[in-house]
């Protein structure tokens, strides 16, 4: 007797160069994606550029939930108008491949210049520091919570760009939230417990927090804890509800590395805002020949 073989739905458009995404748009390359969704990068014939364009993967075609996603996603960056924050080019939610078109910044992600080089120089954390808290000081000034800051959301470019805000909510939503919501390692203590304290704002401190952090240690503030019998699968699952990061290294600047320290503070009152954040890296950026000496300095 013959067995029924289950077919299951592809979960990748597995484009090759030149292809159609979409009308007007011609596949170049896969960039990457999540559980919801893909990247690639496209040549739009409509604006005659380079883009990036995240679709929905096939096998979600019929998922209200994650069709909603995209559409928020699309609404939101269309109220948008920043310099550090990718653009909103084109929504194509509602065609056949659902997607949204977005501005292609030149640069790796933050997160993979950590990877194959270490730890960044003062000269490049710096203005890092200064543009994504620009950005979500807008964010947060127009009532919106990013909620998934992190290395990988930030293309280095020039300036830098934050990107994905695939999970943003509005400040009221963001403060009803009754689970985790973002990326494990990068969220804030009550954002991974939302039952310890309200999500807003002072959580994408954090999350910026823990990205300069990493940027300038070279490593990730909160490493997933081992098992060692004494910890609730909770706390193995977000050290950062009962753990501080190792320090800094020496040589950074002492505003640059108090700020970083004081936004992974585990009391939200005490993180300092993202302005304030900007406002006191900013005067590095204008001392270009001390921080050379900095680096110099033996760590």
């Amino acid at each position: 007797m013959a067995v029924a073989t289950i077919q299951r739905p592809e979960t990748t458009w597995a484009l090759s160069e030149g292809e159609m995404l979409a009308p007007g748009l011609v596949a170049l390359r896969l960039l990457g994606g999540g559980t919801r969704y893909e990247a690639y990068l496209a040549f739009d014939d409509r604006l005659h550029h380079v883009t990036v364009v995240k679709v929905l993967r096939p096998d979600l075609l019929a998922d209200e939930m994650a069709i909603r996603g995209l559409r928020a996603e699309a609404e939101v960056l269309a109220s948008l108008n920043h310099p550090a924050i990718a653009r909103l080019l084109r929504d194509g939610t509602d065609e056949e491949r659902p997607h949204i078109v977005l501005e292609h910044v030149e640069g790796p992600r933050l997160s993979t210049l950590i990877r194959r080089f270490g730890p960044l120089e003062t000269q490049q954390a710096a203005p890092l520091a200064v543009e994504v808290a620009s950005a979500l000081h807008y964010l947060h000034g127009l009532g919106i919570v990013h909620l998934d800051v992190k290395p990988k959301n930030l293309i280095m470019g020039a300036p830098p760009r934050l990107i994905d805000l695939s999970i943003a909510r509005s400040l009221e939503d963001a403060a009803s939230l009754t689970r985790p919501v973002g990326t494990d390692a990068y969220m804030a203590p009550e954002q991974a417990a939302p039952a310890r304290g309200l999500v807003g704002p002072a959580a994408d401190v954090w999350g910026l927090g823990v990205t300069l952090y990493e940027a300038l240690a070279g490593r990730p503030a909160f490493p997933r804890a081992s098992d060692d019998g004494h910890a609730s699968p909770e706390e193995q699952r977000f050290p950062q509800l009962t753990h501080r990061p190792k320090p800094l290294p020496r040589h950074i600047p002492n505003e640059l590395g108090r700020v970083t320290w004081r936004a992974l503070a585990f009391d939200r009152a005490e993180r300092p805002t993202a302005r304030e954040i900007a406002e006191t890296v900013e005067p590095l950026l204008r001392q270009p020949r001390r921080l050379v000496l900095n680096q110099l300095k033996p760590r």
